[in-house]
């Protein structure tokens, strides 16, 4: 897949912008805080539904006015033309696929699929669970676009039965009883998405092991082997290595019914959920030690690189190749790392790339020059694109 055309509407420092892009690499050079990752965010908001830097809408639309529109063209690997349009802002959220409305952000996943690296991804590897469950999810809403739906719904039934939770924490007697017995009916709702989310998560743990381990020798150069486990809430521990596809979600659901029971009375004293897919982890080692702990810094780039090198390839096996964004990776790289990146990159139908020094980006291909003036961004093809 490849994207063609990107245009942005009152989008973050663009008023108005519209890039022509061509399969291959494209390189968006620029000094910092030009407007070259915006471009990315946009990109990255149109294909997952979210931005990789803000939790809202609200920050993308640019100062002053009151939405923000970006418009994608893209080509599947089988010739065939999608587009995307979203309307951001002003407690507005209008999507538009093959210019048709949709009325979920879950109805828009799976049209442009994008793996996006910045320099936050290290989190993935040296943040809090939550970074690693996030990471999970983004893959598996683009991998399978169902997912996404589903984890909206486990969402929303985990609002509103920590809501009850801390209701029934301050009730007593037969009200307590009542809130209680409502309780038993959103719980069978929680163990039954979040069985499916657990098997959905564990099924891309897997696909993912041997990949990362693989991308992960490739660009640290290193023996040592790299190992994805997840652990549930529940107590299950799934070594991603040990392969097995998609778990069957009944006994999941069985574990996560007995978890929840066990911890009735501390959820009630506490007015939370205690068990679920949203407490759980992923765990990367490095050899036999936690990546999160013990790992170097060019140790933490590395595996957080291979992960997203996994992605790229776990996704192209079940639909349409990614598009990679690269938001001022090599800047961040030894000149050995570099070399091992861009050669991974030759085989990717599409690559865009942001850089603040030119000289930092060892790919051939096209350059577009992005700059700001008067708090406006613009993006100018080069006359003299080309090698790098």
């Amino acid at each position: 897949m490849w994207l063609r055309r990107l245009e942005l509407i009152d989008v973050r420092s663009y008023a108005h912008a519209e890039v022509e892009l061509a399969p291959g690499v494209t390189v968006l050079v620029g000094k910092n805080a030009q407007g070259k990752t915006n471009l990315l965010e946009a990109v990255q908001r149109a294909a997952t539904g979210s931005s990789h830097r803000v939790a809202g809408d609200q920050a993308l639309v640019r100062a002053g006015a009151e939405l923000g529109v970006i418009r994608c063209e893209a080509t599947t690997d089988e010739g065939r033309r999608r587009t995307l349009e979203i309307e951001i802002g002003g407690g507005r959220r209008r999507h538009r696929v093959d210019g048709q409305d949709v009325r979920r952000v879950a109805d828009t996943l799976g049209v442009l699929r994008v793996v996006l690296f910045a320099p936050e991804d290290v989190g993935i590897v040296r943040g809090d669970p939550g970074d690693r469950r996030r990471f999970l999810d983004e893959v598996l809403a683009q991998r399978r676009p169902a997912f996404g739906a589903a984890r909206g719904e486990y969402d929303r039934v985990l609002r509103q039965r920590n809501q009850l939770l801390k209701q029934a924490r301050t009730l007593h007697g037969s009200a307590r009883e009542a809130a209680t017995a409502t309780l038993g009916a959103w719980t069978q709702q929680l163990v039954e998405h979040g069985a499916q989310i657990t098997a959905a998560r564990i099924a891309a743990v897997r696909a993912l092991a041997g990949p990362v381990d693989r991308f992960y020798r490739q660009l640290a150069d290193r023996p040592e082997p790299v190992e994805l486990t997840y652990r549930a809430a529940t107590g299950r521990v799934v070594v991603g290595s040990e392969g097995g596809g998609i778990p069957e979600p009944g006994p999941i659901a069985e574990e996560l019914a007995a978890a929840l029971a066990d911890r009735a009375e501390d959820e009630l004293a506490r007015g939370m959920t205690l068990a679920g897919p949203h407490r759980d982890d992923v765990e990367l080692t490095i050899g036999a030690l936690p990546a999160r702990t013990h790992a170097s810094h060019g140790e933490v780039w590395s595996l957080a690189l291979a992960l997203k090198l996994a992605t790229e390839e776990i996704l192209g096996e079940v639909g349409d190749r990614p598009v990679v964004l690269l938001d001022d990776v090599f800047a961040e790289l030894d000149t050995t790392r570099r070399q091992r990146l861009a050669s991974a990159c030759e085989r990717f139908d599409q690559v865009l790339v942001t850089a603040a020094v030119e000289e930092d980006v060892p790919l051939a291909g096209t350059r577009l020059d992005v700059w700001i003036s008067e708090g406006v961004s613009a993006v100018v093809p080069r006359d003299d694109a080309g090698a790098a």
